[in-house]
């Protein structure tokens, strides 16, 4: 399989998620989120939607880059586990947060979340620089993400 189709295939894979992730996320935002305290740093709810989109097809397009290695690079199948672990864990976070209306288990969950990100771009960044390199903007945006869990947590508890 080429390169370009083992990136086509992830940016599917890492939308679709996305977009099942947002589902939750504007239920969550429609009956809940909008009712409870929110720091002064809070983004504009608009905002997330376009952030995600382009983080995951950042983090799709270096997780094709890693796969596209795994017949040539020892690492790279390790690589691909901690891509599909933290991937997973994103996709937890918003039914842990918005789902579960749980502000306390989400932000437990993002730190692990977090732990595995950075993992993740540790391998991707020995495996090819620029697929460690696409990885910084999520690995920032979820430490991000999760001051403002910790902070939404602490004003409503």
């Amino acid at each position: 399989m080429k390169l370009g189709t083992k990136i086509t295939i992830l940016i599917i894979l890492c939308l679709g998620i996305g977009y099942a992730s947002s589902i939750v996320t504007q239920n969550g935002i429609e009956t809940w989120y909008n009712t409870i305290e929110k720091p002064s740093f809070n983004p504009p709810n608009w905002l997330f939607g376009p952030v995600w989109t382009m983080l995951y097809i950042m983090i799709a397009v270096a997780g094709g880059i890693v796969w596209d290695k795994i017949d040539t690079n020892p690492l790279a199948k390790k690589a691909m586990i901690f891509f599909g672990i933290q991937l997973f864990l994103n996709t937890m976070w918003s039914f842990l947060f918005f789902g579960l209306k749980n502000p306390l288990i989400a932000l437990i969950e993002i730190i692990l979340l977090l732990l595995m990100i950075y993992e993740t771009y540790m391998l991707f960044n020995k495996i090819n620089k620029t697929a460690g390199y696409l990885f910084i903007p999520y690995l920032l945006w979820v430490s991000f993400a999760m001051f403002l869990n910790a902070s939404i947590w602490w004003l409503n508890r």
